[in-house]
């Protein structure tokens, strides 16, 4: 199996059209911070994954709806949530910009440990991370979040459909690896192992979309 090629060095050069971006090449965090054209792209083991175009009204309400209920729930807490565009930064050993080649804008993120957080964003795992599925998701782009998430040590993972109603969530085992629970739908109420005492009605998320 062929290494990945490693991005030229080009001296900090910004990249103002996505289409300059060469595909076949392993990106790090630092490439990514130089790219000034308009398209919202993620990294995943250094390679670029572009984002679906603006989401839509539906998918901004849900997101809305979520991100107040858990931001109320830790008003004078030490977590803190966060929404997209909102960079995680994944790595190894080495947080150095050059080193990562992970990065991520989740939905929504819950972050607990204050040292994670700076003005870049999050640097390592957050401890809570929702994404709202789009017509524009492939499971691909799916797949390779999942494993992220999973492999980076991720507590709980939330994958909310819009379409279906419905919120699957995954919590990480002692083994660190995800174990499903049920697939909640509308009239239930999710509980969360992160956030003790944190209950969210299906409802509340989807009740009054148009």
């Amino acid at each position: 199996m062929n290494k990945p090629i490693p991005y030229p060095d080009l001296s900090n050069e910004p990249v103002r059209e996505f289409n300059d971006i060469d595909a076949s090449l392993t990106y790090s965090y630092a490439n990514y911070l130089n790219w000034l054209f308009q398209d919202r792209v993620e990294l995943i083991k250094g390679k670029v994954f572009k984002m679906s175009p603006a989401p839509s009204s539906i998918h901004q309400e849900i997101v809305g709806n979520i991100f107040r209920k858990i931001g109320n729930f830790l008003e004078k807490k030490p977590c803190k949530v966060f929404v997209a565009p909102f960079d995680v930064r994944f790595y190894k050993e080495d947080k150095q910009d050059l080193a990562i080649q992970t990065v991520l804008q989740p939905d929504i993120c819950v972050i607990c440990d204050k040292n994670k957080i700076d003005y870049k964003g999050c640097i390592g795992a957050p401890d809570l991370v929702v994404e709202i599925l789009s017509p524009g998701n492939t499971k691909v782009e799916l797949l390779h979040k999942y494993h992220v998430y999973q492999e980076f040590g991720v507590k709980e993972y939330w994958v909310v459909s819009q379409s279906d109603q419905n919120i699957l969530i995954y919590t990480l085992n002692e083994h660190g690896k995800f174990q499903p629970s049920k697939i909640f739908t509308l009239s239930e109420k999710i509980t969360s192992s992160v956030l003790p005492g944190f209950e969210l009605a299906l409802d509340d998320v989807f009740g009054d979309l148009d």
